[in-house]
């Protein structure tokens, strides 16, 4: 499995980590060069592609050295590439960077940007983004949001300062606040409680599902406004299980709007995007005491949730 390098002799390119992998220590492997083992290993690049990149010095050993095209395959050697996608859709929304100091980066983030590279997104990523334009190679996130969801995104500059902006929120120590509109539900009228078990569902890698059993998630809601027949919703997840917003709006019988997962799967997650239509879903607001400088850390975004349909609207 090719997981990113720890090795400092290794740099980025545009934005983007290279991926390791340690060659199989075995007398009688079946490679005899370098290539054979990687285009049977890693065929989502066809062989053409491995030797174009080897050719670009685009595949490099552990002291940074290229490696080229009739490399021996070496047993137990680490192997470092560059993730690339020949045909990458575009994101057509721009983040935008709502504070930076020597050891945090604030980034507000659109609807429909992910924060990592995956899947299908690499250079259109939130955090490839901020280091092409930046120049900060040594960003990290220090938490996540959905790809379809927008709002707050809390990165680390230095390297030696993540594990303990990365315990703030294993330790629970974030307040966060998110925004949904969902279908107005006249029975809430005050906050309510969602308590339950999440875990991923059987039938769809991409989904969360609440079952039998303990309770390992937990959100605060309440309703901010009323829209005809939609409502803003202002949530306090008290845990961070995948999509548990998402799960316990949906649970509730209050779906996101937007939402292509639940409470049935519209468009799988390889499809097409419908930018007309993003999940109503917003990292509002998230504040903590700062574990490097002491400061007391409060950030709110910049942006509002459309409405799905006009209406005439009642604040509460």
């Amino acid at each position: 499995m090719a997981r990113p390098p720890k090795n400092p002799a290794i740099p980025s390119r545009r934005g983007v980590s290279a991926s390791c992998i340690a060659l199989p220590y075995d007398k009688a492997a079946p490679w005899p060069l370098l290539i054979d083992f990687l285009a049977e290993r890693l065929g989502a690049v066809t062989r053409e592609a491995w030797v174009q990149r080897m050719a670009r010095g685009e595949v490099l050993d552990d002291l940074g050295q290229a490696l080229p095209p009739d490399a021996r395959f070496t047993p137990g050697i680490r192997v470092y590439y560059y993730r690339e996608l020949d045909h990458e859709p575009e994101v057509p929304f721009e983040d935008v960077v709502l504070f930076q100091d020597d050891h945090l980066l604030v980034a507000d983030k659109p609807h429909f940007l992910p924060v990592t590279p995956g899947g299908r997104y690499v250079q259109q990523s939130l955090l490839v983004r901020l280091k092409n334009r930046l120049g900060i190679d040594t960003l990290s996130p220090i938490h996540r949001i959905d790809r379809e969801t927008a709002g707050l995104v809390v990165f680390s500059v230095r390297p030696e300062e993540r594990a303990a902006y990365q315990a703030l929120f294993r330790d629970r120590a974030v307040h966060k606040v998110y925004e949904a509109i969902a279908r107005h539900d006249a029975s809430i009228q005050g906050p309510i409680v969602r308590r339950s078990r999440i875990e991923e569902a059987h039938d769809a890698f991409f989904r969360m599902n609440e079952t039998e059993g303990e309770p390992n998630s937990e959100t605060r809601l309440d309703v901010l406004q009323v829209q005809g027949a939609w409502a803003r919703y202002r949530l306090e997840p008290l845990t961070g299980k995948r999509h548990q917003l998402r799960v316990h709006m949906n649970a509730l019988g209050l779906p996101i709007a937007g939402d292509q997962f639940y409470p049935r799967v519209l468009r799988g997650p390889d499809e097409a995007e419908d930018f007309s239509n993003p999940l109503r879903l917003l990292a509002r607001s998230i504040a903590f005491t700062d574990p490097v400088t002491g400061e007391a850390r409060t950030f709110d975004s910049q942006r509002a949730l459309d409405w799905p349909e006009q209406a005439s609207a009642i604040r509460l």
